[in-house]
């Protein structure tokens, strides 16, 4: 199974699309327990979803999105990340439903083998492991000021 969460009316051939309101395929609240089962699902494309996302079960949205995907991707199963970066322009401070800040170094916490994974993913409550496929950066300039995106592709490490 492939997931396109967030979709709203944006759908992607061969994904099911998966949001909190209707177009979508399956109505689901990323806020609570996904419900996919552990283990369940191949390919995740979450854009421009994550920084909505918060939780009231831990501290903050982005431990929350990053253990679910964690746990329902397959072992080796992708997920593509598209948030917007919060060290650069005005891509997240612009729109008042945006919940958690992304940079780069944000996906750290989440990477196996990295220092703030073996430092503080127990303390945080992180059980997501990722490798990193990719990282980067890129600019949006068809808008008012200049808007930063990171895409991020991560593989679940299990």
């Amino acid at each position: 199974m492939k997931l396109n969460l967030g979709c709203s009316d944006r759908g992607l051939p061969g994904f099911v699309g998966v949001d909190i309101v209707p177009p979508a395929d399956q109505i689901a609240d990323l806020r609570d327990r996904w419900p996919w089962p552990d283990s369940s699902v191949d390919e995740i494309a979450a854009h421009d979803i994550f920084e909505h996302i918060e939780c009231q079960c831990c501290p903050d949205g982005r431990i929350h999105a990053m253990n679910e995907s964690w746990r329902v991707l397959r072992p080796g199963g992708r997920i593509t990340i598209e948030v917007p970066s919060a060290s650069k322009g005005a891509g997240f401070a612009q729109d008042p439903t945006h919940k958690t800040a992304w940079c780069m170094n944000s996906f750290q916490y989440f990477e196996d083998g990295s220092f703030a994974h073996k430092r503080l993913s127990k303390s945080y409550c992180i059980r997501a492991r990722f490798r990193v496929v990719s990282l980067a950066e890129r600019e949006y300039k068809d808008v008012h000021e200049p808007v930063w995106k990171i895409t991020a592709v991560l593989e679940a490490v299990k």
